[in-house]
């Protein structure tokens, strides 16, 4: 496909050319990456039997063992984690490169494909560091209380595998956006 992306009319943006097919379906992986975790947490907070902690031990954590802080909180994290991820669609769709009009202030303003370059890269940097560094390489360092491998920890980690995608991907489709950015034509 060479086709361009048109820009919306009076939007001040030159056509970007359209993104590749693989860039287009790792944002759609990034941004889905995020679910079975939250369905996770939201499960146990329920009190559904998955696995590695129960929800006493979880709510443990929150004043008064408040299930509605508990709640809260996860519902909270699922929110921003697929807000966040979410973002990364942007970066294929044409809202990547010219505000939605219901935005206030900045609709229909053209977006600094700097700004989301930046943005976007420091997000990939984060979430894989965050992802890979701190939380799973936490998990490999730390001593289990009983050998071996219970399916409670397969669901715990079938869960939150995916999120290993989320910034590896992330960068994948912002380098592609740079690269569309880059090769538009000049006025």
């Amino acid at each position: 496909m060479t086709t361009t992306v048109p820009a919306p009319p009076d939007s001040g943006v030159l056509p970007v050319p359209p993104p590749p097919r693989w860039a287009v379906r790792a944002a759609h992986v990034a941004a889905w990456s995020t679910v079975p975790s939250g369905v996770w947490r939201v499960a146990l907070v329920l009190g559904v039997p998955v696995g590695v902690m129960g929800r006493e031990e979880f709510l443990a954590s929150f004043p008064h063992h408040s299930f509605l802080m508990g709640l809260g909180y996860v519902l909270l994290l699922g929110a921003v984690a697929e807000g966040a991820s979410y973002l990364t669609l942007g970066l294929v769709r044409p809202w990547g490169d010219v505000m939605p009009r219901w935005i206030p202030l900045l609709g229909g303003r053209p977006v600094d494909p700097r700004i989301a370059v930046l943005a976007a890269s420091l997000g990939a940097f984060t979430v894989t560091f965050l992802w890979w560094v701190l939380f799973f390489g936490g998990l490999l360092a730390s001593e289990s209380p009983d050998p071996g491998f219970s399916g409670g920890e397969a669901l715990f980690l079938a869960a939150y595998a995916p999120l290993l995608l989320w910034g590896p991907l992330l960068a994948a489709v912002t380098w592609s956006y740079h690269r569309r950015h880059e090769a538009r034509p000049s006025r």
